[in-house]
């Protein structure tokens, strides 16, 4: 059913925008009206009401109308009756800051539907201190690149001008400031280096960054005190900036972590976003309707909390998080030495079998080491233990899994990818039902070619948004296709506080996404992760089509989306 408010619109839009041509005054006609026009679709709009039959026409790079525009003329019509018409979705929380530079298509992601990549959890790509350059040069695995920018705005820039297909986004991660003023030790600031990290949040805030975001269960940034973040954040509030965090605990310590971003949010005054909302470890799954609870009980307060999930029952990061964080202090480059030394290795084995309120422990999370994959590594001497669990490597090796871990890392030089089994399924399809949570990948975009199939991955990475339409709206109806539209395109652009985006409204940036509801579905699975999502039929970025029929066109039309701390500095 439509609203008497929704006709209302369609008719007046109609008789004042969908007219059959730009007239001169002389009678001729001039050019079409409209670039392209999508006809006959269904049309989830991102407010959540309704779908309703329409057209959607498209002018440079704004949407022109929306309503019966069978009248107009256009330079290209595209026929999608039958397909649901949405905005592009965002990805809350992206790993596509390398990805990109290695292939600016961005598939796995487009063919989700994401227009928008929205980067920085915990650290940045900038601002970069000449030693931070030097360190991300050596961590670099499979995807190369120079190191050419400094600041966060030179970064995104630096994609923009080389030409990527989604629009790109980044916080300042919070991490980032702590590295260019501390470097990575395992202490509080000075009062001149505080001043010192928040004068660099300041600045990448008014080149345009969403917020400040922390991810406090890796060094260097599980160094920063609740103080610190609060110090970092009152800044990125001057600009009506988020905070989002990687909780610094998502197992046993979920609730007192959660009370700290709460706090957080409420001193500093400002918006909060829980990084992928989980209770991890099997121990600890009843947690999450205590964490529910206090979000909605903040709410109510009046305070903005909000939360992201990817929609698997499997979290990854490194195989190094199953380590407690000292043994990382000072950079992974020391860390590599304490796990050569023979007495520091006890120490560390001793203690990924003790629960700790200090650090989040993954290993006891996962539960045992048969529920650790091992998806990416450095070395090609090791890529054929790519796919292979830590036991069936340990087993292989012969020798204790905790000392296998260390032994692993050391010879590859790098964290080693690594999915860790540690979610309740039931408690996934809670999180996804609950309205004011967006999603994410966690993860970078990626093709099922070149590069990328030197290593594993996580599915999330070709399949987390899809499965929102396809497995949890459509199959399993936790949510209906307006709603699950709401929250992977409104929702997030509304708490972000993004400039016309999320929304299908006159005006409005043109990023679209045209897909079949009957038929969109996720294929990536742990065993064969990298496989496309299907059923995305066409896919806009700023009014080019970059997905057309299915397939990629090669377009690259993605720019900065700025913060509106950006808008304030200029206005």
């Amino acid at each position: 059913m439509i609203s008497a408010r929704r006709i209302l619109s369609i008719l007046v839009l109609t008789s004042v925008t969908g007219l059959p041509g730009c007239v001169t005054q002389d009678g001729s006609r001039d050019t079409p009206a409209y670039d392209l026009v999508l006809r006959g679709g269904t049309v989830y709009d991102g407010s959540g009401d309704a779908p309703y039959l329409a057209d959607v026409a498209i002018r440079g790079d704004r949407l022109a109308a929306i309503g019966d525009l069978s009248g107009a003329e256009a330079s290209e019509t595209l026929d999608v009756t039958g397909l649901a018409v949405a905005p592009g979705f965002i990805n809350m929380m992206s790993w596509a800051n390398e990805s990109l530079i290695e292939d600016a298509r961005s598939q796995g992601d487009i063919r989700q539907g994401i227009t928008l990549e929205v980067m920085g959890e915990g650290s940045s790509m900038g601002p970069l201190s000449e030693d931070m350059k030097r360190r991300m040069g050596e961590r670099q695995g499979d995807i190369r690149y120079e190191v050419t920018w400094t600041t966060l705005d030179e970064y995104l820039r630096f994609l923009e001008d080389r030409g990527v297909s989604p629009n790109v986004a980044s916080f300042i991660g919070a991490a980032t400031p702590r590295a260019h003023v501390i470097g990575y030790e395992d202490r509080e600031p000075t009062p001149e280096e505080l001043a010192e990290m928040r004068a660099l949040v300041r600045q990448a805030m008014e080149e345009g960054a969403v917020g400040v975001a922390s991810s406090l269960i890796y060094p260097p940034g599980s160094f920063a005190r609740t103080e610190e973040l609060i110090a970092l954040a009152r800044v990125a509030a001057e600009y009506d900036g988020l905070y989002a965090s990687h909780l610094r605990s998502e197992g046993g310590g979920l609730l007192e972590a959660l009370d700290e971003l709460i706090t957080i949010a409420r001193q500093a005054d400002i918006r909060a976003e829980v990084y992928h909302l989980k209770a991890s470890g099997q121990g600890h799954w009843e947690l999450l309707d205590d964490a529910i609870a206090r979000i909605e009980e903040a709410r109510r307060e009046g305070l903005a909390i909000t939360a992201d999930v990817y929609t698997y029952p499997a979290g990854a990061t490194g195989l190094n998080a199953a380590m407690p964080p000292w043994a990382q202090e000072d950079g992974f480059a020391e860390s590599l030495e304490r796990l050569r030394d023979e007495a520091t290795r006890q120490r560390i084995a001793a203690e990924m079998l003790e629960e700790s309120e200090a650090w989040e422990n993954m290993w006891l999370g996962a539960g045992s080491a048969e529920n650790i994959l091992l998806v990416a590594f450095r070395s090609e001497a090791l890529k054929p233990l790519t796919g292979k669990t830590l036991a069936e490597v340990a087993e292989m090796r012969g020798g204790d899994p905790r000392f296998v871990a260390m032994d692993l890392i050391v010879e590859d030089e790098s964290r080693i990818g690594t999915v860790y089994f540690s979610q309740s399924p039931e408690n996934l399809r809670k999180k996804v039902a609950l309205p004011w949570v967006s999603f994410c990948t966690d993860a970078a975009s990626m093709a099922t070619e070149g590069v990328f199939l030197q290593s594993g991955a996580h599915p999330r990475a070709y399949g987390s948004l899809t499965r929102v339409l396809g497995l949890f709206a459509r199959d399993e109806g936790l949510l209906s296709l307006q709603e699950a539209v709401r929250k992977l395109a409104a929702l997030p652009a509304e708490n972000l506080k993004l400039d016309r985006r999320g929304r299908l409204r006159e005006g409005w940036f043109a990023d679209v996404v045209v897909f079949d509801p009957a038929t969109v579905q996720d294929h990536a699975t742990f065993e064969e992760p990298h496989q496309y999502s299907t059923g995305m039929v066409h896919v806009l970025v700023n009014g080019v089509p970059v997905l057309r029929d299915g397939e990629h066109t090669g377009a690259t039309p993605g720019r900065v989306v700025r913060g509106p701390g950006w808008k304030k500095q200029r206005s």
